[in-house]
């Protein structure tokens, strides 16, 4: 009888260990995802401000006597952190939403 509890401690043992890897790897995998989406967009949002600010800053009146390079690279450079960190973070909580839903793993048939 001790050697079967025994026996099914490492068992389950070993199960929580490949279940804690398999979550491990799951994390870095869709913190990479969440990282390469917020950059993807930061890009995007970096040039959608750029031009426009660039091009107030030779054309308006106002934009021109107040905007100087270091308030411009300001709003640019704003505007693409913004963008990184909400497509990142929208991308984590999705990806982990849906893993959350994929219904239990195999150790957990126990």
């Amino acid at each position: 009888m001790a050697a079967r509890n025994v026996a099914e401690y490492s068992s389950i043992e070993r199960c929580n260990l490949a279940s804690i890897d398999q979550k491990l790897a799951l994390a870095k995998r869709c913190s990479h995802e969440g990282v390469m989406a917020g950059a993807k967009a930061a890009v995007v949002a970096s040039i959608a401000t750029a031009i426009p600010t660039l091009a107030s800053a030779r054309m308006v009146p106002w934009a021109r006597a107040n905007l100087n390079p270091t308030a411009q690279a300001l709003i640019v450079s704003t505007a693409a952190g913004l963008a990184y960190f909400i497509v990142a973070d929208k991308t984590v909580l999705a990806i982990a939403r849906r893993n959350s839903f994929n219904g239990a793993s195999l150790c957990d048939k126990h």
